[in-house]
């Protein structure tokens, strides 16, 4: 169990959190919740230690936790294998003292009874078998055992993460802290995830902006709002309603009061000079009970997100002949054939490194292919959104200037107006462009793309700096939008609502075009048998 007692967290001028108060109990999975800047890699910081409350409150913590590292070159001297063992410092510190034992030429009587108890301390925390496990671990997020005793220099940094997932579940922690574990895992290691985590008998708190991921493994969700912690049992869909419902009892409490009130007052006011001196005092007490319950601002604000299309285009939107892209002699795709007709949402899947954005590039022209025909339809103008979203946004000006430069002709007022749909209300929309955070940053680019009006809309993970509400606001605009659509993403529920077609890369049969839905995909395709193998071993 965590038990968090009295914290309060302020940054200057601004409470995070005022005097939380909250359990996490043995045996359930909490999602740490709320819009980006609410303070919940904070949260977690203190949970884990890394950094110390504003008050004197207290947080008690199981002797055995395991917490996702953030810093990816921390170990990049160490085996990969050892890496993950050291997620149980106990075992790894006595592994070390043991070796160093072992070598000492004659040891004394005191160091020989000291290699006895480390012996005994390896046996209890499973050391005997701690590669094999730390191996079964790296194995299911899709590290295979060739590279287990490779440094960890030696890995791309995405893959690094999953090092340190693996590092964190290791040792059979009592509880578990994890930050967005899913990031930088395709979606077969996070279908493993889940599976792991859902058997997980610990204390599980985790941060993530999947809202499938939430969905699926949490038992609870932990809340920041209202500058507290408010825990909701079941997942994040189940918190979101019980949050409208409890909030829309107040608001119907209070119209009820209202009510009363006015007559109460109508009363007083009629009275008050009167001989009803004793009615009219009781009725102002009345008025005093029924002052209306305090309706904070609640922290679940979603952007407005839809897109239009200028004017329709032709049938045939894109057609994709003997497509082939290799740098050096890594092949990414040979031979790739696919037609794209009008109305066509296109979800692009696949392992990292598979190829899903070099695809994306070469269809627009920032790379070129080896081989192959790449033909658009008449008309076909698009709008990008690339991976790296801050790359779009010039510094040196306002949100409202950079804005402003895409739409002269439609007025500062027009301007503003879609600013404030996307979340950038009265001085937000003059926040300068290089002191937006990720989440701001994306929606501003979004903004531009409605703006744009073009019929063809292009996605490189969308949903990397979003919170929750947005990424739902941005399924529903690109599930109603008109026009052709290109997404590459690694978000379930983005996938699952948008998609009509799977462009998919695999190792077994290369790049995949499904027409149907993604559910579709892996209820007619061997990926879904392909990704319980893998969890199995």
């Amino acid at each position: 169990m965590i038990v968090v007692n009295e914290v309060t967290k302020e940054f200057g001028t601004r409470t995070l959190f005022d005097s939380v108060s909250v359990k996490f109990s043995p045996g359930n999975r909490y999602g740490l919740t709320g819009p980006n800047g609410a303070g919940k890699s904070t949260f977690m910081k203190i949970l884990t230690g890394e950094i110390e409350p504003t008050n004197r409150g207290t947080i008690d913590r199981p002797r055995k936790v395991g917490v996702l590292q953030q810093d990816r070159f921390a170990y990049d001297n160490e085996r990969i294998i050892d890496t993950v063992i050291m997620g149980n410092a106990t075992l790894w510190n006595a592994f070390k003292e043991r070796d160093a034992l072992c070598e000492m030429a004659e040891p004394s009587e005191v160091q020989m009874n000291r290699l006895c108890d480390l012996e005994t301390v390896i046996a209890d925390e499973n050391g005997y078998t701690a590669e094999f496990d730390a191996g079964a671990i790296l194995r299911g997020i899709g590290i295979p055992d060739e590279q287990h005793e490779n440094l960890m220099s030696t890995l791309p940094t995405d893959y690094k993460f999953r090092v340190l997932l693996a590092q964190a579940l290791f040792g059979d922690p009592l509880a578990l802290l994890l930050d967005e574990p899913t990031n930088h895992l395709d979606l077969e290691s996070i279908h493993w995830l889940e599976d792991f985590l859902q058997i997980y008998e610990g204390t599980l708190v985790v941060i993530s902006h999947d809202r499938h991921f939430l969905n699926s493994v949490c038992t609870h969700i932990a809340d920041i709002d209202y500058d507290t912690i408010i825990t909701y049992p079941g997942g994040y869909d189940d918190m979101v309603e019980q949050k409208m419902q409890a909030r829309q009892t107040v608001e119907t409490g209070n119209k009820d009061k209202a009510k009363k009130v006015a007559q109460l007052r109508e009363f007083v006011a009629r009275f008050a000079a009167g001989q009803r001196s004793s009615q009219v005092q009781s009725r102002k007490k009345e008025m005093m009970r029924l002052a209306p319950q305090e309706l904070k601002r609640s922290n679940i604000q979603r952007p407005f997100i839809r897109f239009e299309q200028e004017k329709p285009i032709g049938r045939e939107i894109l057609q994709v002949k003997g497509l082939t892209k290799k740098f050096d002699d890594n092949v990414i795709f040979k031979d790739a054939r696919f037609d794209i007709e009008r109305g066509d949402k296109v979800a692009i899947i696949g392992r990292n490194g598979a190829g899903k954005t070099t695809l994306l590039r070469c269809l627009i022209g920032e790379i070129e292919p080896d081989a192959g025909d790449i033909k658009w339809g008449d008309s076909g103008t698009w709008s990008y959104y690339p991976q790296d979203s801050h790359s779009q946004i010039k510094p040196g000006c306002t949100a409202l200037e950079w804005l402003m430069q895409y739409m002269v002709e439609e007025g500062n007022q027009v301007v503003r107006g879609l600013l404030g749909r996307m979340l950038f209300s009265g001085d937000e929309s003059l926040k300068a462009t290089e002191a937006l955070s990720g989440g701001e940053a994306a929606r501003l680019l979004m903004a531009r793309m409605m703006m744009q009006k073009n019929p063809i809309l292009i996605f490189d993970e969308p949903t990397n700096h979003l919170d929750l509400e947005a990424v739902s606001a941005l399924a529903e605009g690109l599930s109603t939008f008109p026009g052709t659509v290109f997404v590459v993403s690694h978000d379930r529920d983005l996938i699952s609502n948008v998609a009509t077609r799977i462009l998919s890369f695999t190792q077994e049969e290369g790049l995949i075009d499904f027409h149907g839905t993604y559910d579709e995909y892996l209820q007619n395709h061997k990926f879904k048998e392909f990704a319980t193998e893998g969890r199995r071993r």
